[in-house]
């Protein structure tokens, strides 16, 4: 309190003027409209200026919790989309929209990748999601733009994930604007380039041509984007390798989604009794 007072004391006629000054300044503002206007103005610019960037700080701390609204709205979206296709089926065979008995064959659970590898050999993720979420092993893993891998081991709350950047990876894939396909590998050379292998040479494939999931085994259903075709190489008279650019940056990978399909079991069940 001493202190206060002193201050004030030694500062008592600056302090005097800045009050003067206040007073003054109040004054011209309130009385002559041209300038209470231009003052309007600026206090506006610059509480406006203040408040852009507390927004924008405020924004780029909500940024995680909008891209789990945003992982759960497309969530929503992928198997709404999954039950529509359904139908569209079903009608597009009873003929009859009144008599639509429709099973939706796949549903989607979101997640994130906790951990990547992408410069070995033997390339595996983790991810946040366990048999407490209804995921198991021999699930397809894929974003918004295409594969990741498969489910291999899992735990309560996490699983690890084989990647498609694997040598042993080996999946079911065609091109988009036939009915070839053949199967995916990785040679373990570059991490944004696949091989496509066992095209059939009657195949006509074009530098651009977009491939995808073929659809022939019970992990990862049919039209999943995987890369487009950036060069063809003749190895043998028989054998060609293709080239494939991944649409996925493999080394940059946050959110995925786990797929479930409804008729897995009933599928492999029914293969199994075949090959007895």
């Amino acid at each position: 309190m001493q202190q206060l007072i002193y201050f004030i004391r030694k500062y008592r006629y600056f302090l005097f003027f800045l009050v003067l000054e206040f007073i003054a300044f109040n004054l011209v503002i309130n009385n002559h409209s041209f300038h209470k206007s231009k003052f309007i103005n600026s206090a506006n610019s610059i509480t406006g200026g203040f408040y852009n960037k507390t927004t924008s700080i405020s924004d780029y701390f909500q940024l995680n919790k909008e891209n789990s609204e945003l992982s759960n709205e497309n969530l929503l979206l992928k198997n709404n989309l999954q039950k529509a296709l359904q139908v569209l089926e079903t009608v597009h065979i009873s003929r009859s929209i009144d008599t639509i008995q429709f099973k939706q064959r796949y549903s989607f659970i979101n997640g994130r990748i906790e951990k990547n590898q992408y410069a070995s050999y033997h390339n595996f993720l983790t991810i946040n999601l366990g048999e407490l979420d209804s995921v198991f092993s021999e699930m397809a893993v894929i974003n918004s733009k295409g594969i990741i891998g498969i489910t291999e081991h899992v735990s309560k709350n996490y699983s690890r994930v084989q990647s498609i950047l694997n040598t042993n990876s080996k999946i079911n894939a065609k091109l988009k604007n036939n009915s070839y396909f053949g199967s995916l590998t990785w040679n373990g050379s570059d991490y944004n380039t696949v091989q496509l292998l066992d095209i059939p040479r009657q195949a006509i494939v074009k530098i651009g041509d977009t491939i995808i999931t073929g659809g022939m085994s019970s992990i990862f259903p049919e039209g999943v984007p995987i890369g487009q075709v950036i060069n063809i190489k003749e190895e043998a008279t028989i054998k060609r390798v293709i080239n494939i650019r991944l649409f996925n940056d493999m080394s940059n990978l946050k959110n995925i989604y786990v797929i479930k399909d409804f008729d897995k079991e009933e599928i492999m069940n029914l293969e199994k009794s075949s090959n007895e």
